[in-house]
C-alpha cells in the first residue's frame, strides 16, 4: 500500500481506510465522444493525476504490476499492533481506538495505481469531470456498484458520507471544509462545488472519500435501536468492497472475508487484486510478543519496525531453513518526518531556543551505534527522503516565496543552512551540552545546584517523556542522562494505547514521538498538520500546536501551486521555515520496509515502484510453497 494524503490524516491505526490521494492537475483520459461534440461542458474522464497523462487508457485491462491469474483462495494472518474497540470508521481517531481492518470493507470514488505518482482511477465512480479553474467537480457512479446487501451505491450515499464525515470528525471538517456543496445531478452523479477556484488538487481530494451506506446507517441494528453514527460501536458495518467483516474478538483479533459475488471483481482495476479468501489481522498489546507468535507460526507475515530486532530477533531455524523469508522492499512512495514532539502549547516549550536546546542533547549517533546496530541516518528535513526535502539555503523560486514572509521567520532562514547537532564523541557532546545550555540561559533559566531552574520564579524545568509503545521505552530512557546533565528534571512514563491516545486528544503531555509520513505531492493536509486552525482541534495531527501566521502563508502556497517545480519549491520554503522553529527534535529514518514472512505465498514478478511490498493487495496463497514449509501452528 502506497503512502497517501487520507493515509496521512490518521496513521497506522487507520491505515487501511486510506486510498492514493495526489492533486489533479488534469485528466487527460477524455470521453471523445463528448470532446468532438463541442461541448462547452467539462468532458468526463476515467483517471487524475498530478503529473500529465495518465499511463493507463479508458480501456485498459488491468494494472501492469498485477498477475491477472492469481489463483484465488488461502488465509493471510496479519500483526497489528495495539487494540480496538470500534468499527464506525467516521469517529476514528476522534472516538474510542478503531480497527484498522475495516477500512478493506469500503471503498471510494477513485482508487490508486501503484506504479504512478498521485494518479488514479474510477472504482465507485465511472467517470469524473471538473472545469478549467476546479471550482467544481462531478462524479458519476457505476451503475453496477452495490453494497454487500445487494442495494447499489446511490448519490445519496455520497452525499451522506460527506457530510457525516465533515460533522462528525474534526479533522476531515478541515479537510473537506472548501467543498461548500455536494449535489445531486440524477440518481447516479454527484456534484461537489468549492468555495473558491484555483485549488488544484480539490477534484481528487473528494474522490478519495470514503462511502458509507446511508440505509445502513439510518436504519436500526438486530435488537431494534437506532444505529449511531456519531459513536463508536461493534456491530459488523455494511461495506460494498472485496472484503466484509467474518468474524472478530474485540480488542483481539479481526477477520475478513472475500465476498464472492463482489460487484467490481471484474473491473481493470480489481484485476490480480484481492486474492486471498480470508485475511486475518492478531492484535498484540506488545511488540516482543508479537514476534513470539511469528516465530512460533501464529502470524504469517510481520513489519518490522525495530532495528533492534530486525538485527537479533531473527535468527531462529525456520530462518535458516528458508521456510520464513526475511526481506525489505523500498519505501519510494512517501517521505517523513519522525521526531521528539513538543507540545508548544504549554509555556516551557513557547521559546524556540529551549526547544533548540532539547537537540543539542539528543546524541543521535551514540543512540545510533548502541540500540540501533548503526541501521538509521539522522532526519534534517520535514520531508526527509523525497526531492521536497530543503538544503543548503534558499535559491531561485523558493527564495522568492520566503521574501513574501521574510519578516515572519526566523533570520536563519536566510543565512544558515540547516543541520542537527553531530554527537558520538565525548567532546562533541560536552560542546553540544555547553550550546544547550548557552541556549536556555538566553531563554531565562540558570543552573542551581545541579538544577536548571527559572530565573525569576526557582522552578526547575520538569519533562515528561510520554510513550505506549514498551520498546520505545529504551529511547526515552537513553534521552533521559542526556536531559538531566542539563537540570532537568525528567521522567519517563509508558502507558496503554488508550489512555496515550486519550492524553494526545486533550493535549495533556510535555514530549511524545510522533511522525507524519508525507506523499509525493503534499497539499491540503498541511493544513492539518501544521496549520493554526488545527492546533486546538482535538484529536488533529497538529500535535505540536502551531500557530503561526508564516506558516500559515506557506501552506496556502503548497496547496495553490501551479505546476511540479512550483510545488517542490513551495514545499521546501515550508521546510525551512517548520526547521527554524525548532518544533521537533528529529529522529531518525529508514528508507525501506523490513519484512518477515512465512514461505506460503506468491507475488508479481515486478512489484509496483510506489507499493512498498503490496501485500496482501496483489500477492496471493501458494499451495506449493505451504506443503513445502509444512502446517500452520
Amino acid at each position: 500500500m502506497a503512502i497517501t494524503r487520507r493515509h496521512l490524516l490518521h496513521g497506522g491505526a487507520f491505515a487501511a481506510i486510506a486510498p492514493t490521494l495526489g492533486i489533479a492537475a488534469g485528466f487527460p483520459a477524455v470521453d471523445q465522444a463528448h470532446a468532438q461534440s463541442g461541448s462547452s461542458e467539462p468532458a468526463w474522464r476515467h483517471g487524475l493525476s498530478l503529473f500529465g497523462d495518465v499511463k493507463y487508457p479508458a480501456d485498459f485491462k488491468r494494472f501492469d504490476y498485477v498477475n491477472p491469474d492469481a489463483p484465488k483462495g488461502g488465509v493471510a494472518r496479519q500483526i497489528l499492533i495495539g487494540t480496538f474497540d470500534n468499527f464506525n470508521v467516521t469517529v476514528a481517531g476522534v472516538k474510542g481506538s478503531i480497527a484498522s481492518a475495516v477500512g478493506l470493507i469500503y471503498e471510494s470514488l477513485m482508487t490508486p495505481s501503484l506504479d504512478e505518482v498521485s494518479t488514479e482511477y474510477g472504482a465507485l465512480a465511472e467517470a469524473v469531470s471538473h472545469p478549467e479553474d476546479f471550482s467544481s467537480a462531478t462524479y458519476r457512479l457505476r451503475a453496477e456498484a452495490k453494497w454487500h446487501d445487494g442495494k447499489p451505491v446511490t448519490a445519496d450515499d455520497v452525499i451522506f458520507s460527506l457530510d457525516a464525515f465533515k460533522k462528525y470528525h474534526p479533522q476531515y471538517s478541515a479537510y473537506y471544509r472548501h467543498v461548500v456543496k455536494a449535489e445531486k445531478n440524477g440518481d447516479r452523479e454527484i456534484k461537489f462545488t468549492f468555495d473558491a477556484p484555483g485549488n488544484r488538487e480539490l477534484p481528487q481530494i473528494v474522490g478519495q472519500l470514503t462511502v458509507l451506506p446511508k440505509h445502513w446507517w439510518e436504519g436500526s441494528d438486530s435488537e431494534g435501536r437506532k444505529r449511531d453514527i456519531s459513536g463508536t460501536t461493534l456491530e459488523k458495518p455494511l461495506g460494498s468492497g472485496a472484503y466484509r467483516i467474518k468474524e472478530f474478538v474485540a480488542g483481539r483479533s479481526v477477520s475478513l472475508e472475500r465476498v464472492k459475488d463482489y460487484w467490481g471483481r471484474d473491473f481493470s482495476a480489481n484485476i490480480g487484486r484481492n486474492n486471498f479468501d480470508e485475511l486475518r489481522y492478531e492484535y498484540f498489546r506488545d511488540s516482543t510478543v508479537a514476534i513470539e507468535a511469528f516465530k512460533g507460526d501464529q502470524v504469517d507475515w510481520r513489519t518490522e519496525n525495530s532495528a533492534k530486532s530486525w538485527a537479533t530477533a531473527y535468527n531462529f531455524p525456520a530462518v535458516a531453513e528458508k521456510r520464513v523469508l526475511l526481506e525489505e522492499f523500498p519505501n519510494r512512495s512517501s517521505g517523513i518526518m519522525q521526531a521528539f514532539a513538543l507540545n508548544i502549547r504549554r509555556d516551557k516549550f513557547k521559546d524556540p531556543r529551549v526547544r533548540r536546546a532539547l537537540n543539542f542533547a539528543f546524541d543521535f549517533e551514540e543512540m545510533n551505534k548502541q540500540i540501533f546496530f548503526d541501521q538509521y541516518k539522522r532526519i534534517s528535513s520535514y520531508f526527509d527522503g523525497t526531492e521536497l526535502a530543503s538544503s543548503g539555503l534558499p535559491l531561485g523560486r523558493e527564495l522568492e516565496i520566503l521574501e513574501a514572509v521574510r519578516a515572519e521567520v526566523p533570520a536563519e532562514v536566510f543565512t544558515t543552512a540547516y543541520a542537527n547537532p553531530v554527537g558520538g564523541s565525548p567532546e562533541a557532546v560536552r560542546e553540544n551540552l555547553r550550546e544547550g545550555l548557552r541556549l536556555l540561559k538566553e531563554a531565562g533559566y540558570e543552573v542551581r545546584e545541579r538544577k536548571l531552574v527559572d530565573s525569576k520564579t526557582g522552578t526547575q524545568f520538569a519533562l515528561e517523556l510520554l510513550v505506549e509503545d514498551p520498546s520505545f521505552e529504551r529511547v526515552m530512557l537513553f534521552l533521559k542522562p542526556s536531559l538531566e546533565r542539563l537540570g532537568i528534571a525528567v521522567s519517563v512514563r509508558t502507558i496503554d494505547p488508550t489512555q496515550y491516545e486519550n492524553r494526545l486528544r486533550g493535549w495533556d503531555f510535555d514530549v511524545v514521538v510522533a511522525s507524519w509520513p508525507e506523499s509525493l505531492s503534499p497539499g491540503n493536509e498541511q493544513r492539518e498538520f501544521w496549520g493554526s486552525q488545527s492546533a486546538d482541534m482535538a484529536g488533529s495531527r497538529n500535535i505540536i500546536g502551531i500557530k503561526n501566521p508564516a506558516i500559515d502563508k506557506l501552506i496556502e502556497r503548497v496547496i495553490f501551486t501551479k505546476d511540479r517545480d512550483d510545488l517542490v519549491a513551495a514545499t521546501r520554503a515550508l521546510d525551512r521555515v517548520l526547521l527554524w522553529n525548532h518544533y521537533v527534535v528529529p529522529q531518525w529514518n529508514y528508507p525501506k520496509v523490513r519484512t518477515a514472512r512465512w514461505d506460503r505465498f506468491g507475488r508479481p514478478a515486478e512489484l509496483p515502484k510506489y507499493g512498498l511490498s503490496g501485500f496482501p493487495a496483489i500477492w496471493w496463497f501458494d499451495a506449493d510453497k505451504a506443503a513445502r514449509i509444512g502446517k500452520r501452528s
